[in-house]
């Protein structure tokens, strides 16, 4: 078996909006939670950004691989559900969760993340939703295009973590659960069958 490529050679379509993400972390941010970690590559990259970081996933397999790949000291990995697992309330700088929102019911998922950020901390999301035809066909039209540009340059990584398909919720669906959940929100639909979110929690 070959061994996994480095993390700045891995692409998919989750790792493409990770840099959204990223660029949200507040400045002088000391702790981060990553939920649905997977393998760990959003995790390390947070650690040159944010003192200390946990990933968190219920997967054992995914938080096994997370723990093998060599990562920097300010990490921390941890198997458990963010739902059920006794995390303190508003105890994280930067909350983020990608590819998970959609393997939890909307509405409860987005309260309990909302739970956990700091006042004045971030909460940022990347995820799947299902298009309502015929009213996305664009939108669907563009992401094919923009895929096919985007896997000439460079091969998907496959980050083997389970998945959920199709997803329960449209994208406007998932929309009218972040008005309700998180006031104030930056919602973007992006190419490539994803949605960014992004909230900061006020101070």
């Amino acid at each position: 078996m070959s061994s996994p490529p480095p993390d700045a050679q891995r692409w998919n379509h989750n790792i493409h909006y990770h840099r959204v993400l990223l660029d949200a972390v507040p400045m002088g941010a000391r702790t981060a939670l990553d939920i649905g970690c997977g393998g760990g590559l959003l995790v390390r990259q947070l650690a040159g950004r944010v003192e200390h970081v946990i990933g968190l996933d219920v997967d054992a397999a995914s938080i096994a691989t997370a723990r093998a790949t060599p990562h920097p000291v300010n990490v921390e990995f941890i198997l458990g559900d963010a739902l059920t697992l006794p995390l303190e309330r508003e105890s994280f700088d930067a909350v983020t969760a990608v590819a998970v929102l959609h393997h939890l019911d909307c509405a409860e998922g987005l309260t309990r993340m909302r739970e956990l950020v700091r006042p004045g901390g971030m909460l940022g999301i990347v995820g799947l939703a299902a298009s309502s035809l015929p009213q996305d066909a664009l939108w669907e039209l563009a992401a094919v295009a923009a895929n096919v540009v985007l896997r000439a340059r460079r091969p998907v990584w496959d980050h083997g973590a389970p998945t959920v398909w199709p997803p329960p919720n449209t994208y406007r669906e998932v929309r009218a659960a972040a008005d309700a959940v998180l006031p104030g929100h930056r919602y973007r639909r992006r190419l490539l069958w994803r949605y960014t979110l992004v909230w900061h929690k006020p101070a």
